[in-house]
């Protein structure tokens, strides 16, 4: 797997996508023209744990399937989203409530109202009409869902009788939120949890999702909650637990690859992809991500040894 040109192509995505949004839906071309099959491939990754470990299964079952693959990280969708449309990033893993919601809001606005929800099938529906225009495909979701998630000091919990998010919002303490810097804006981040559960969220520190960095930070008490998911295994390590979400604030989030169609949108990438539907669940996703945060082993391998053993790949 060529692996030589990540830091440049990315740095040269970052430079290109900074100031711009992306091309125009009038300048994409008519939907209805043939998908394309480009033999070399680049694969984004949000450049967390899961996120890379997703990006090094698509390469591989690509790479089984006959493409030359590139896999670069950049961290904000607000800037690999509009270079998957313009065809510098050929496919990413997303999660589809959350893609759903976003590019909803990128074409009707933040106030639109959402579109995800945890019916599968009508989240499905809208999220490929919206990504459609933008000369996305969004391939078929398979069994393994995500969703954000929110953790407290373990000793926090305790002290202030927290259970669920609900519980935070009665005790009506300040809290400093650890996660991604456009949680600001997120409706299923801080302006969820102040709308749904009343949290006085008094600043976000962006410090990524569910990064060793974020959890550190709620560790030792500089930020009293951190943004992760519910496939973290990695909280105990840390002191932290979940407090509940009983207000469901947040949506089902199956794993879905998006491609730009122009470039990806074939049968054989179709098919290679489709190949991990089988197979992958939430518990594997959880496995994975406790083998890279906890046992320091590398995305790469644990994806090739999952694929392995999966007999999706041949060992070796």
């Amino acid at each position: 797997m060529n692996r030589a040109r990540r830091t440049l192509a990315a740095l040269v995505l970052l430079a290109v996508t900074a100031c711009t949004t992306g091309p125009s839906l009038e300048n994409q071309g008519e939907v209805t023209a043939p998908p394309g099959d480009s033999k070399e491939l680049t694969i984004g990754s949000a450049g967390f744990t899961e996120s890379d470990l997703l990006a090094q299964m698509y390469a591989l079952l690509l790479e089984r399937a006959g493409y030359s693959t590139d896999i670069i990280s950049v961290t904000n969708r607000e800037i690999y989203e509009p270079a998957l449309e313009s065809g510098q990033i050929d496919v990413v893993p997303e999660y589809a409530a959350t893609f759903a919601d976003w590019l909803n809001a990128k074409a009707n606005g933040a106030d639109a109202a959402p579109v995800g929800s945890p019916d599968l099938a009508a989240t499905m529906k809208a999220l490929r009409a919206l990504a459609a225009p933008r000369g996305l495909m969004v391939l078929d979701p398979g069994r393994a869902v995500d969703q954000n998630a929110f953790a407290v000091a373990a000793s926090y919990a305790k002290e202030h009788g927290l259970k669920t998010l609900s519980d935070l919002g009665r005790a009506k303490l300040p809290v400093r939120l650890a996660a991604g810097d456009e949680c600001v804006q997120r409706p299923y981040c801080a302006p969820g949890l102040e709308k749904t559960y009343g949290i006085d969220i008094v600043a976000v520190d962006p410090k990524g999702v569910g990064t060793t960095q974020a959890k550190q930070a709620v560790q030792n008490g500089q930020d009293q909650m951190v943004l992760t998911t519910t496939t973290d295994a990695t909280l105990d390590q840390f002191g932290l637990v979940l407090l509940a979400d009983d207000r469901k604030l947040q949506n089902a989030d199956y794993v879905v690859p998006v491609v730009n169609r122009a470039r990806a949108g074939s049968a054989g990438v179709r098919d290679a992809l489709g190949r991990l539907n089988t197979v992958l669940t939430t518990a594997d996703l959880a496995s994975m991500n406790e083998q890279v945060d906890s046992w320091r082993r590398l995305p790469e391998d644990v994806a090739r040894t999952y694929l392995e053993s999966k007999r999706l790949i041949p060992k070796g």
